[in-house]
């Protein structure tokens, strides 16, 4: 098990905060298509199905990229593959902003999906470089915080200068934010040198690692607990979320912006929760896990019973929720830090991280496939009772991925239980817990 036990200094913080400027920025990124759905369908002329495939191609491509992706951080390191992320992610948002072309806009988007796939594994791999591992967890959902921050300013700023300045000076200026990240990033992060870290094996080759990787069970439970939480919430952040509020529920620009603005906010603040509960209760990890993905699919269906738009206040009790899911995804890279030697935790935690953009990519595609399905012929605006049906087709991966977790909980137990470490029954510890003392 990789436990790197170095007191954190300067040094470190200053790494740290570095990676978490390029983190920030990536998220921006990665969700600026998402409060700009209705003008994408305008400027590239296009229907449901293209505005799904323009967010599905980045997804695809990060999701598709994390296991190269972890291979290069394996043997370049986090600041050459950030820095390459970083000015790839600014070549994507200058073709966008400056291209009307829907062809030459899926080759931004190729672009973007590559440059972000290795940044946020990047940054957990400093983690675990820089710090104790007491401290890890707490860190990783730190960096989940910051990078919801992101999603944040997407909501906000970006959304203020897409409808204020228009198009080609928003994604212009995204592109200029890159470059800037990827100075930072050139400048300041950086590995711990030999003398303050133990020694790692060298490299494995990428199929070799890959294999080592998949073969434990911890690791694949990690890959499950991240295919199953956030991609609801990426649904709805990434593309339908703005669409739907507007177009369905009745909600004004700013009101659905509002609406994204909840939900980061809930993923903000239930972050640092999730990172405590992870590092106090390792064993109880699947637990967090299962609720989280429990709540998720309750809102779904209070939100779906009804046929009639719903006020304000329940869209946030939803987005609520919803967010609340998000930064649980994070328990999977925690899984893949426990079971997987340094040498190969690059390629671990890549492999790991696909789990939640695959869904997500599943999800984005599905709803877009089934609103063409149900709606009007020649409809440019879609009824609720087309997201309705769209949005009930989640349940598919949804299911998909609860059964993953199930599978794989029960084979890494069996594991612990080979090593001597049995996880007592839940109704075990609660009875112990309410026993009274003497």
């Amino acid at each position: 098990m990789n436990h790197p036990s170095r007191r954190a200094g300067r040094s470190a913080v200053a790494v740290y905060a570095a990676a978490l400027l390029v983190y920030f920025t990536a998220l921006v990124h990665r969700t600026a298509l998402g409060v700009a759905g209705v003008e994408a369908l305008d400027r590239f002329d296009t229907h449901a199905t293209g505005l799904a495939l323009l967010s599905v191609t980045q997804i695809a491509v990060y999701a598709a990229m994390q296991i190269p992706a972890g291979h290069f951080l394996d043997r370049f390191g986090p600041m050459h593959v950030m820095v390459a992320g970083s000015l790839l992610m600014a070549l994507g948002q200058a073709a966008m902003a400056l291209t009307d072309s829907f062809v030459l806009a899926l080759a931004a988007r190729v672009l973007l999906g590559a440059g972000d796939a290795p940044v946020f594994i990047s940054a957990t791999r400093l983690i675990a470089a820089w710090f104790p591992a007491r401290r890890v967890p707490v860190l990783t959902q730190a960096t989940g915080f910051v990078g919801q921050a992101g999603q944040l300013a997407t909501a906000i700023p970006v959304a203020w200068v897409l409808h204020e300045l228009g198009w080609t000076p928003a994604f212009g200026a995204l592109a200029v934010v890159g470059l800037v990240a990827a100075v930072v990033a050139a400048l300041r992060i950086a590995m711990p040198t030999a003398t303050e870290r133990p020694p790692e094996l060298p490299p494995d080759r990428l199929w070799v690692a890959l294999r080592a990787a998949t073969a434990v069970a911890g690791t694949r439970l990690g890959f499950w607990s991240h295919f199953l939480t956030p991609f609801s919430a990426n649904v709805i952040t990434l593309l339908w979320g703005v669409p739907f509020f507007v177009a369905a529920q009745g909600q004004s620009p700013a009101g659905a912006s509002a609406l994204l603005v909840v939900l980061t906010l809930s993923a903000m603040a239930s972050g640092p929760v999730t990172g405590v509960l992870t590092g106090r209760h390792p064993l109880r990890r699947s637990w967090i896990v299962l609720a989280s993905a429990s709540a998720t699919a309750i809102a779904w269906i209070v939100l779906l019973s009804f046929s009639t738009p719903r006020p304000f206040w329940q869209l946030a009790v939803f987005c609520v929720v919803l967010g609340a899911g998000g930064p649980v995804s994070l328990v999977g890279l925690d899984f893949a830090r426990s079971w997987t030697p340094s040498s190969r935790l690059g390629v671990a935690s890549g492999y790991v991280n696909v789990g939640g953009f695959a869904s997500t990519v599943i999800g984005v595609l599905l709803v877009g496939l089934v609103l063409e399905i149900v709606a009007a012929p020649g409809a440019v605006r879609y009824s609720l009772e087309d997201y309705r049906v769209a949005f009930a087709a989640l349940g598919l991966p949804w299911l998909v991925g609860l059964l993953g977790v199930v599978r794989t909980r029960n084979l890494t137990r069996m594991d612990l239980a080979a090593r001597g470490v049995v996880v007592p029954p839940v109704r075990e510890v609660l009875r112990r817990y309410w026993r009274p003392r003497p």
